[in-house]
């Protein structure tokens, strides 16, 4: 179990979502407190004044004009969680759930929400215990926040929805709460619009896909390698003069990588009168191609980091007790970095199944054919490959834009949305995808490099064959052997080969 996390009211960071999403609690620190208070005061001061304020005593989108009696301010902000909570599709993972959670609290403690600490704190206990709210996947545009999966995500604490619990069985929020000892929360004024105008759901998506894709880039590097080894190729493109002549950081940071792997390989340098000058750009490019995704990856990483401390619901409080309408809630610059980190990690999956290619064909890598002993009675890893290329082709569907599309709601008030979310969740499934793509890659290339007998593999490489080598046996004939890809890819996804 990971260390517990405090929230202060500065935000959060990546680096905390890590924590919370290995199993870590949480709570509110000392200033966070204090800020969530100080924000309640100034929401109850603007009540008194009597004048209208966006979602605190009037409706929403189209009907802000309209004013909510006092006595129904708190009714206004339970219909909004019931009305709201109409996602649709298959649930949400519970990891990426208690990641939304914690992201709304963390949110919340920057004391510019006007949220009341006991809420608050109602949403920490939930998240902190065994059940997890069952929130469909689909049903969010990405402005407005994401408010369909977030009132499915705070409806428990009312006593409503559902949850899920450890044995994955499906209950009530009101068994929820009276199994872990909580009196279901009644709202008050703006309470319900602090809970779901965010952009958490999208935002969680996307802690889930960067951090899986940072253990993702380094294996793809890693896999170049021991594949660049096993096909008998150069390292001259690797060479750090050629690189640095054009300094982007990302191939300076592949080809060193890759070069540190193949460090004292006898393999690679076995083959000195072979008269190959070059090699297919699937091996000889692999710095460029890889170093672009990761480039890619850093803004990505940077425009999270900048989501992770912001405050995204509306109205919000200025320091001087003001309340002002904005557009914080829009998801455009998460939109944007979901849709670029689609297309960085289909890249990687692209340039994999061209070198499992490479390993598998027999005019091309002068291995037996599908790298088997006996091809012809054996189909060896023939349809390991279908699989890759069918996944990298599904890649490319997926790797469209979502943020370019945009469709107009709420009586044309909302004109113009980001589909951050969407692209966030095709993101998360590219990503899976290319775990197996790569995976099938790491495969072939161990299973080549059972047919050398050329010398000592690289520092790197000679790792990466023992890793992949404990759960994925010689294929001597065939078998039935989906089971060792996955094996690997759940290697690669926990971060074996950085």
């Amino acid at each position: 179990m990971s260390t517990r996390v405090i929230i202060d009211c500065g935000g959060t960071s990546l680096s905390q979502v890590r924590q919370v999403a290995d199993g870590a609690s949480y709570e509110l620190g000392e200033d966070a407190i204090g800020a969530i208070t100080e924000a309640r005061s100034s929401i109850e001061a603007l009540l008194r004044s009597g004048k209208p304020i966006y979602g605190v005593n009037t409706g929403f989108g189209r009907l802000a004009s309209t004013v909510v009696p006092e006595g129904e301010l708190g009714l206004l902000q339970r219909n909004l969680l019931l009305s709201h909570a109409c996602s649709t599709g298959t649930l949400l993972p519970a990891t990426v759930v208690r990641v939304m959670i914690f992201l709304r609290v963390a949110s919340l403690a920057r004391g510019r929400s006007g949220i009341r600490l006991e809420t608050v704190n109602a949403l920490i206990k939930l998240g902190n215990s065994s059940f997890v709210p069952a929130v469909p996947s689909q049903g969010s545009l990405g402005a407005s926040g994401d408010l369909a999966p977030l009132s499915h995500m705070c409806l428990p604490i009312l006593g409503e929805g559902e949850c899920i619990d450890e044995d994955g069985v499906s209950v009530s929020g009101a068994e929820a709460l009276e199994a872990i000892g909580l009196e279901p929360v009644k709202l008050q004024a703006k309470e319900g619009l602090a809970l779901i105008n965010g952009t958490q759901a999208m935002t969680a998506l996307m802690c889930s896909a960067v951090l899986d894709s940072k253990r993702l880039m380094d294996a793809a590097d890693a896999t170049a390698a021991i594949t660049l080894e096993a096909l008998l190729g150069t390292d001259s493109a690797l060479d750090p003069e050629l690189i640095a002549l054009r300094p982007h950081p990302g191939a300076l940071e592949s080809a060193l990588f890759i070069r540190k792997h193949l460090e004292g390989s006898e393999i690679l340098h076995s083959h000195p009168n072979c008269g190959k000058v070059q090699d297919a750009y699937s091996l000889r490019c692999t710095p460029q191609v890889h170093g672009a995704s990761r480039d890619a990856l850093k803004y990505i990483e940077t425009t999270l980091e900048n989501e992770l401390k912001a405050v995204t619901d509306n109205p919000l409080l200025m320091e001087d007790g003001r309340a002002v309408s904005g557009g914080n809630f829009h998801g455009q610059p998460v939109a944007l970095a979901a849709d670029h980190l689609k297309i960085a990690i289909a890249e990687l999956a692209n340039i994999s199944e061209r070198r499992t290619e490479r390993l598998l064909n027999p005019d091309l890598s002068g291995l037996p054919a599908f790298l088997s002993p006996a091809p012809g009675t054996n189909s060896g890893l023939m349809i390991a490959q279908y699989t890759a290329a069918s996944l990298v082709s599904e890649n490319k569907v997926l790797a469209h834009p979502a943020s370019v599309d945009s469709i107009s709601v709420s009586g044309c008030q909302e004109d113009h949305v980001s589909m951050g979310t969407t692209a966030a969740r095709q993101a998360v499934e590219i990503v899976r995808n290319s775990c197996h793509v790569l995976a099938t890659e790491l495969v072939a290339a161990v299973q080549a490099h059972r047919f050398l007998d050329r010398g000592v593999m690289g520092n790197g490489t000679g790792k990466t064959f023992d890793t992949v080598s404990a759960v994925f046996p010689p294929l001597e004939k065939d078998r039935q052997f989906v089971g060792d890809i996955e094996a690997v890819a759940c290697l690669i996804r926990e971060g074996n080969f950085s």
